[in-house]
């Protein structure tokens, strides 16, 4: 089946939506936002008990309300010392609404007396492309880093300050949006994405 060259990015977050549009640019589509669609659910609720089933929700409802081919993820930080935690609850961590430097001093101040070698976490990220008549496609990325020691950098979002890359000496949010797409979980799910819009689509190029 052949569909508009056009992709919608569903997130009501609007930096992830940035970063998702840069990732997906050189895929040649028109990139959307679900705000082009204002008749269509902003905002669906995330009841699934994996990163994917989170994505595939979003993603499904959107291609249903919009007619199009849409791309949703889902991501969170899991923390060693914390059996995984916040995980699927990254985003809601002290509650949607708490600022994340205050999500990030509360995970730094319980992790304060916790030695280097138990400092281990990841990023974790799952992107799910749905189609109008109901084709669901998967990607994953992992980022495996440790937690730092405070808040470091002004890029990126979220927990990017804490997130410590040791083979590079930085913060997530030290590295300036190039460099942090090579490395980063969602950079290694989109680039999944790409190649599996390509074939979506027929653009062998």
């Amino acid at each position: 089946m052949s569909y508009p060259l056009q992709l919608v990015i569903a997130t009501g977050n609007r930096k992830k939506g940035v970063e998702m549009q840069t990732l997906l640019r050189e895929t040649g589509l028109e990139i959307l936002t679900l705000a082009d669609f204002p008749d269509a659910p902003q905002e669906v609720e995330e009841t699934g008990s994996t990163y994917m089933e989170n994505a595939e929700i979003k993603a499904v409802a959107a291609a249903q309300a919009t007619g199009r081919v849409c791309i949703a993820d889902d991501a969170g930080l899991e923390i060693d010392a914390l059996d995984g935690q916040p995980g699927l609850y990254s985003k809601r961590f002290l509650g949607e609404e708490t600022p994340f430097p205050e999500k990030m001093a509360r995970i730094l101040q319980m992790l304060k007396d916790t030695p280097e070698e138990r400092r281990g976490c990841r990023f974790n990220c799952a992107v799910a492309i749905a189609t109008p008549d109901g084709e669901v496609y998967r990607c994953t990325g992992v980022c495996e880093g440790r937690i730092g020691y405070e808040m470091r950098g002004s890029y990126g979002f979220g927990y990017d300050p804490i997130f410590l890359l040791p083979e590079l000496g930085k913060h997530m949010a030290e590295l300036p949006p190039e460099e942090k797409h090579k490395i980063s979980h969602r950079g290694k799910a989109l680039a999944c994405a790409r190649e599996t819009l390509r074939r979506i689509f027929e653009r062998p190029d």
